[in-house]
């Protein structure tokens, strides 16, 4: 179905637009992938712009390509996100340039965070980069979400890299637009591993409606995406934007859980 296939689409509102789709489509299980990491190479990111669909371009601030890659991606139609980079647990593991840390005073992460937005033009959300340390900390994560919730129009994607991540609770009480991801696709780089974890973003869309999925421009997950991507409207699932999907997703509940004891990483970084 196109725009076109719908005659007086145009006379209708945004609050319309539902009631004008097929039921078949309006009530199809929807997923949204992002793929992360973009901005140290150019060629990877543009292959990513250039995936079937609405596929969310999520671009590390202070990289070689990160802002032109902002625009490309943009320019292509995807949705553009700030990765934003944030401390892991593990010391080893380098966040990037401007990341958040535990270390630092509310100023200080504040001017961070507005430094990384500022990196990356077009964003319309974010979402960590690492994190698996500062993710779980509720006053940091308060700050990051008191200052995104003052700029309307941004949603944020808790990208779980720990199981003990308070960052989407701190966002939903903070009135943000959140959703957590369901998925990595690209925890091994098998094709077949990559495949079976689409399949799993899938099942998850059909038992509960919609799921997220967090790629890496890798030459094996585009690769995948590329033949994948084209099939899910014959398997009865939509692809949509991180920003649709989240509407999708808003009812779900999100009750708020102390964690006394933080559990270890389970996750990407």
């Amino acid at each position: 179905m196109t725009w076109r296939s719908l005659p007086g689409l145009v006379t209708l509102g945004l609050s319309s637009l539902a009631a004008a789709l097929p039921a078949s489509a309006a009530d199809a299980p929807v997923v949204a992938i992002i793929i992360d990491d973009l901005g140290h190479a150019l060629d990877p990111g543009l292959q990513v712009a250039a995936l079937p669909g609405p596929v969310a371009c999520s671009v590390l601030p202070h990289t070689p390509s990160g802002r032109l890659l902002a625009e490309r991606c943009h320019a292509s139609g995807k949705e553009v996100m700030l990765h934003l980079p944030m401390q892991p647990i593990d010391p080893a593991e380098q966040p990037g340039v401007g990341a958040l840390e535990i270390r630092q005073a509310r100023g200080e992460l504040l001017q961070r965070l507005e430094a990384a937005m500022a990196a990356v033009p077009h964003a319309s959300g974010v979402n960590n980069h690492m994190g698996s340390l500062l993710t779980r900390h509720l006053a940091q994560m308060q700050w990051v979400m008191e200052s995104l919730g003052a700029k309307r129009d941004l949603f944020f994607v808790d990208s779980v890299t720990t199981s003990a991540s308070v960052a989407w609770r701190v966002a939903v009480s903070n009135g943000l637009r959140t959703v957590r991801r369901d998925v990595f696709l690209d925890i091994s780089s098998r094709p077949e591993d990559i495949r079976e974890a689409l399949t799993r973003l899938k099942n998850e869309a059909r038992r509960r409606g919609f799921a997220l999925a967090i790629g890496h421009p890798y030459p094996e997950t585009l690769a995948a995406l590329q033949t994948e991507l084209p099939r899910l409207r014959q398997e009865g699932i939509m692809l949509v934007s991180v920003d649709e999907l989240i509407r999708r997703s808003s009812t779900e509940s999100a009750p708020w859980l102390v964690y006394s004891s933080p559990s270890l990483p389970v996750s990407r970084r």
